[in-house]
Parts: structure tokens; sequence; C-alpha cells
């Protein structure tokens, strides 16, 4: 839970820094924006980095000097990322269902509805949503070098049972 209240509260700061400015007696006076839910249209994740049915919600957008980006992801069943990594990490805000996450190498790991998942920087990984259950999650990474993420090739199906 803490996890989650830094994250909001990060998420919130750099939204901030990402307002727009107003000059105001020959200074740059920041001013507030609001995107209303539903004003953005929704994206369907490229068939080259998804397998299965996802839907992306861009959310927050690298603005200078903040590196942070945002969306928010849903998985249908069986849909999921191929493998990538993320140069600054990456972290996932689950919000509702129940999705799989593996790191290279590792066992595939189950979370749920308000777990929070962090990826170190570099790791390669994938995530997704069961064979059985829908899946959204809030992916939060930063931009080094003008890259939040590096795509790699897909997950097998044979990669993505679960034993």
């Amino acid at each position: 839970m803490r996890r989650l209240a830094t994250t909001l509260v990060l998420v919130l700061a750099l939204s901030l820094a990402n307002a727009q400015t107003l000059p105001r007696g020959g200074r740059q006076v920041k001013k507030i924006t609001i995107t209303r839910g539903g004003s953005q249209p929704a994206n369907e994740g490229p068939a080259e980095y998804f397998t299965g049915s996802v839907r992306v919600d861009y959310l927050v957008t690298v603005t200078e000097p903040a590196r942070l980006s945002g969306a928010r992801v849903t998985f249908e069943p069986g849909a999921r990322t191929a493998w990538h990594t993320h140069p600054l990490g990456q972290t996932l805000i689950v919000t509702a269902g129940t999705g799989w996450v593996q790191q290279w190498g590792g066992p595939v790991e189950e979370f749920r509805e308000g777990d929070v998942v962090h990826i170190p920087p570099g790791q390669k990984h994938w995530h997704g949503a069961t064979a059985t259950t829908r899946m959204t999650h809030i992916a939060l990474q930063e931009q080094l070098d003008g890259k939040v993420v590096d795509w790699m090739e897909k997950v097998s199906d044979e990669q993505y049972k679960r034993p």
C-alpha cells in the first residue's frame, strides 16, 4: 500500500511538472490541466508487440523535463505483451482482474487487482491476462535517452502456459 501511495504521489507531482505555463510578472506560473476521461481515443495494442486483444489508453506522455509516461492497458483473456525491457524499470498498478508476469528464466507469477508489480531496469519480461480472465493495469515507466521500452520477440504459446 505504501508503494502504491508513493507511486500516486510521484504521478501527481510529475503531472504538475508537465502542466502548462502562463507568464505572470516576468515569471512562468504553472497551470493545472485536466484531461477528461473518455476524451482521448482508445488504441488497439499493436500486433507487433502484443498477442490477443489489448486496449491501450495513454494517460501520461513524456513532456520535458519530466521523464514519466503511463498508460492504462486492458488485456482480454489470453492476451499478453511480447518480451521486452524498460531502461529505468516499470511499475504496474493492477486495477482489475488477474494477470501473469514472467521474467526471463523465471516462473510465471500471478497478480491480482490491488497488486503493484515492479520490474527492475533492463529485466526482460512479459505480462498479460490469464488464459481465462481479463486484466487491466496502469503501466508507469520513465524515459531514458528517448526510450521507455525495448521490444523483443513474442511470447510463444508454450512460454505463456502456466504449469
